[in-house]
């Protein structure tokens, strides 16, 4: 006897996943304080009618950018001490990062002890912005590069320390397990087997890491570590306008140029 059962009609689908009261009362929440944010700090349209004049005005004094030659002389070598502190910040700090990534990366790691106490240390050097870490420095050892050169090292092992402890934790386990099984040390694994393979990304963070650097390095003299920041304070202290925006194009040219150089060269190994 054949089954005269009608079908149920199939149930919607829901479009929204439910939410819970707690995720909901989150949001609710989240979505206030960004609405708050907004009203508090965000440009009013009457503040940016009212500011636009003094901007033409700032735009008109500070234009043609100054060509005395013995300012553009001077600038020119803050460029090339901005680059020094940026390229010798750099390097000092990879080299830094790679153990300290090392003892951090789950898996890898020679001293799973110390594994969080290097993670908390790269923490800290990401946490704290880059114009803290100046201010320390410049306290510490006075006026000048050293200073910067020291805070674009922390910047840079805050940044670098945790993404190559991410490459060196997703490179291929099989190479690792083979030599393992002939007995090699962590060390030789280290050298042999998750570096070459994590290589790529190691030379990306690299360069991005540089490519921050030269930006970095520019704002820092702002607060008295060294390079071409020291120059544009100067110029807007003593209200020299045409010698600030001579300095800002040549920050903008150099870091275009760097931009363009790290993306050539990430092409190059990717």
């Amino acid at each position: 006897m054949a089954d005269t059962t009608a079908p149920r009609p199939a149930r919607p689908v829901s479009r929204f996943e439910s939410v819970s009261a707690m995720r909901f009362a989150l949001l609710v929440g989240v979505g206030a304080f960004v609405i708050a944010a907004i009203t508090d700090v965000s440009p009013s349209p009457q503040r940016v009618a009212e500011g636009m004049p003094r901007i033409l005005s700032l735009l008109d004094r500070m234009l043609p950018p100054e060509t005395d030659p013995a300012f553009l002389q001077r600038m020119g070598w803050r460029l090339v001490e901005t680059m020094q502190i940026a390229v010798a910040g750099t390097a000092i700090g990879v080299l830094l990062s790679l153990p300290i990534a090392w003892i951090s990366a789950r898996g890898v790691t020679p001293a799973p002890a110390l594994s969080y106490v290097a993670k908390g240390l790269v923490s800290l050097f990401r946490t704290v912005p880059d114009l803290v870490w100046a201010l320390i420095f410049v306290v510490s050892v006075g006026l000048g590069a050293v200073a910067g050169t020291m805070t674009i090292i922390v910047d840079t092992i805050g940044f670098c320390g945790r993404f190559f402890a991410e490459a060196m934790e997703d490179a291929d386990t099989q190479p690792q397990e083979a030599l393992a099984a002939t007995g090699a040390s962590r060390f030789n694994i280290l050298c042999a087997a998750v570096i070459p393979d994590a290589m790529p990304s190691l030379i990306n963070t690299t360069l991005f890491a540089l490519e921050m650097a030269v930006r970095s390095s520019v704002v820092l003299g702002l607060v008295g570590a060294g390079g071409i920041g020291q120059e544009l304070k100067s110029a807007f202290d003593l209200f020299q306008y045409q010698k600030a925006s001579a300095i800002i194009l040549a920050v903008f040219v150099i870091v275009l140029a760097m931009e363009w150089l790290t993306d050539r060269l990430r092409k190059q190994v990717s």
